[in-house]
């Protein structure tokens, strides 16, 4: 059997999950042949990973501006995409026009342009982009997917969906490059493609008509000011008043933070810690979506970004009854501990309410590794030789792009105030 060589592009927070597994558990199908990013020292360090943790020899490494000449010369089959969110675009088109499939980290791209820009091209080339999707792999969003199918509930008339990121995970998305709308397309886009992927896979249906509100209410100079907070300052690092804030990360006292951000920043400036109530955050962390699907079924969706408690609320309204999904889920802050911490599950319930029955709970048992278990799977999936898999979990471009555009539309949304139709923003 060949060995299918690839590249990553992007050696941030994400991109350990997909090099670290290639180097650890698919050596018989797969070969790491390069890395490729804007900063130099940052590559160094997942070299020095690579041999220190995985015993994997070290690999080839092409800063940004040498991505064509990579290709050229290590002719991979696969590029893994794990870049900043709006250069996603970029490598991802590259890629497909030198030949390569791509295996791209969500979401696919920030707004409606690129979107059409990647579709265009998959049309054009013929080659393949997949979305990594792990949520879909957790046995227990699976298991929805199931119940759902097999009418357990009836026909799917509404869904409400409340997402709630604590204060460690969810203002780690206001200390970082996504505190930046332009880098990100705000938590709608970033964070919610996740949640907006799950109702497309679990009613197998597309959004239709989006409608949203909301804004930042909680992070930000302003707000803090607002709430009597007189003490501010840019960074955690080196600042007095960053001490006694438990909303600072400080990069010095975590080894791999430090390696990876702190240690890096003399080539890019990319500061990874900077004060969650500073200046220059455009994205929101208070959001409310309604969605209609072209099912006809209804979405109502919330996602806050400061709460005491992580992870999901759901119910699905049917012909048949109703079903209720709680699910608390492990925080953590990116890069910050152990991958397996990603989305652990606290605590997980699935009542199934039938109309004329009594109410009862379906088991799930859950996997070993991050998100429920559906790490390994996904990794299985996209790395491995895939099983048939009856729930189709593996997610194409049009996944990705159905995703992020009730994102992208709700965005548009916030912006002009009215409902967005998602076929106007691109075509297939």
């Amino acid at each position: 059997m060949m060995k299918k060589k690839y590249v990553l592009i992007g050696t941030g927070g994400r991109a350990e999950f997909f090099w670290g597994s290639l180097a650890r558990d698919f050596k018989e199908t797969s070969e790491l042949v390069a890395f490729c990013d804007v900063n130099q020292t940052r590559m160094d360090y997942a070299n020095r990973l690579l041999e220190e943790k995985y015993e994997h020899s070290p690999i080839t490494t092409y800063l940004a501006e040498q991505f064509e000449e990579m290709i050229e010369k290590e002719k991979p089959d696969y590029v893994i995409v794990t870049t900043v969110d709006r250069t996603h675009h970029t490598y991802i088109i590259k890629a497909l026009e030198l030949g390569c499939n791509v295996i791209t980290e969500k979401p696919m791209t920030v707004d409606e342009e690129k979107c059409q820009e990647i579709i265009d091209t998959v049309n054009r080339t013929g080659k393949e982009v997949r979305v990594t999707f792990n949520y879909r792999y957790a046995p227990h969003n699976t298991k929805i997917r199931e119940l759902i199918r097999d009418g357990v509930i009836g026909e799917v008339f509404s869904v409400n969906f409340e997402w709630a990121l604590d204060t460690q995970h969810g203002a780690d998305y206001f200390r970082r490059w996504h505190r930046d709308k332009r880098n990100s397309g705000g938590l709608l886009v970033h964070k919610s493609t996740h949640h907006f992927d799950l109702v497309n896979f679990w009613l197998g249906t597309q959004p239709e008509t989006v409608y949203a509100n909301g804004g930042l209410r909680f992070y930000g100079k302003e707000n803090a000011e607002s709430r009597g907070v007189t003490k501010f300052y840019q960074r955690a690092h080196g600042s007095e008043h960053a001490k006694d804030d438990p909303f600072a990360i400080q990069l010095a006292e975590n080894d791999h933070l430090k390696a990876m951000y702190l240690d890096a920043e003399k080539e890019d400036g990319y500061q990874r810690d900077q004060s969650v109530f500073g200046e220059g955050i455009s994205i929101e962390d208070t959001l409310g979506v309604m969605v209609q699907y072209k099912n006809k079924a209804i979405l109502n969706y919330s996602l806050n970004a400061y709460l005491p408690w992580e992870g999901f609320i759901i119910s699905f309204n049917g012909s048949k009854g109703r079903m209720e999904v709680n699910v608390r889920e492990q925080s953590y802050i990116n890069s910050g501990g152990e991958k397996s911490d990603e989305g652990a599950i606290k605590e997980k319930s699935i009542r199934v309410l039938p109309m004329f029955g009594k109410p009862y709970e379906v088991e799930v048992v859950e996997g070993k590794g991050g998100h429920g278990g559906g790490d390994p799977v996904l990794l299985q999936d996209i790395f491995g030789v895939p099983a048939d898999d009856e729930f189709n979990r593996a997610a194409t471009h049009v996944d990705g792009a159905m995703s992020i555009l009730t994102g992208i539309a709700g965005n548009k949304s916030l912006r002009t105030g009215q409902a967005v139709k998602v076929d106007e923003l691109i075509k297939l």
